[in-house]
This record gives C-alpha cells, sequence and structure tokens, in this order.
C-alpha cells in the first residue's frame, strides 16, 4: 500500500484531513510538524528561534526521506516540506502526492495570529509572495484539489474517489 502525502500551505487541512483519511483508509497517519517537535522536544517556533530555519528544513527532508521507505502512510507535511522540490520527488516517488489548494485570503482567515508559525509574522506581502512560490511546487502534485467550502469529509470522499481513478490507469 504506497503511501499518501498530503501538501499545501499552512492551514490548508493537511492534519485534519490527514487523521480522517488515514481512518478510512487504514493507513496510519504521521504528522511531521508534530514528529519534529516530539524528537527535538520543542515547538517549531522554538526551532526556528534557536537553530534558524535552515536547522528545520534540514530536519523535514530527513524525516520525509525516512518516511519514504515506508509504506501505508498518510503523512501531513509542513507547509514549507512540500514546497521544496527535492522533497517532492522524494514523495512523488513513493506514494501519491495531493495538494490540498487554499485562497491566501482563507490561510488569513483560517491561521489568525497561531503563536506556533513562525512565519505568520511576515509582513504580508512577503507572506503574499511566499504562498505564491510555494503554490509553484505544490502544482506538481499527483492530485490537485480545493479545501475551500468543503467540509473534512468530503475533502476525504474526493480523494478517495480521485485515488481509485489513478490507480485504474
Amino acid at each position: 500500500m504506497n503511501n499518501i502525502y498530503l501538501v499545501g500551505f499552512m492551514c490548508s487541512g493537511k492534519s485534519t484531513v490527514g487523521k480522517l483519511l488515514a481512518e478510512k483508509t487504514g493507513r496510519k497517519f504521521v504528522d511531521i510538524d508534530t514528529l519534529i517537535e516530539d524528537e527535538e522536544g520543542k515547538k517549531i517556533s522554538q526551532i526556528f528561534e534557536e537553530k534558524g530555519e535552515a536547522y528545520f528544513r534540514e530536519l523535514e527532508r530527513k524525516k520525509i526521506e525516512e518516511l519514504s521507505k515506508q509504506k501505508g502512510l498518510v503523512v501531513s507535511t509542513g507547509g514549507g516540506l512540500g514546497a521544496n522540490l527535492e522533497n517532492m520527488n522524494i514523495m512523488k516517488k513513493k506514494g501519491v502526492v495531493i495538494w490540498l489548494q487554499i485562497s491566501f485570503e482563507e490561510v488569513k482567515n483560517r491561521c489568525g495570529s497561531d503563536t506556533n508559525r513562525p512565519i505568520l509574522n511576515l509582513p504580508e506581502d512577503r507572506l503574499k509572495k511566499l504562498f505564491e512560490e510555494r503554490e509553484q511546487v505544490y502544482k506538481l502534485s499527483d492530485i490537485s484539489l480545493s479545501t475551500e467550502n468543503k467540509t473534512p469529509e468530503e475533502i476525504v470522499n474526493q480523494i478517495l474517489f480521485l485515488i481509485k481513478l489513478i490507480e485504474k490507469r
């Protein structure tokens, strides 16, 4: 059973959808951000503050390589992990990559002022630029799916339908 990787900007629903998708497919759910926080004993915001973004991105890269050697997972990636071309290629070789799309306005609505998300501290114009840059890599996903105005259950049902179509090819 190949892995399913969920990518997308922060607050797109990767963790919420991932848990439900794992439950419905009999796969194990893995949230990379949570794994890193548990292993480091710190919140992501603390890791960024104390060791920098480059250190955190390297942790993500190592984690996706490690997980790609396993099977039967639904993996929720951090927003930056899925926007890295090298990571995207690793995921595509080992499973199905699904981009949970969200508009920039919806990011602002859903995220609010979440203090555990360091990039929310960027000025809005820089955050929007980052959003647009990341979308360029997210577009390489096997499946793109808008999450706006849909319940997690509706999104999961769409994913299950689309995966069946891919498997029939």
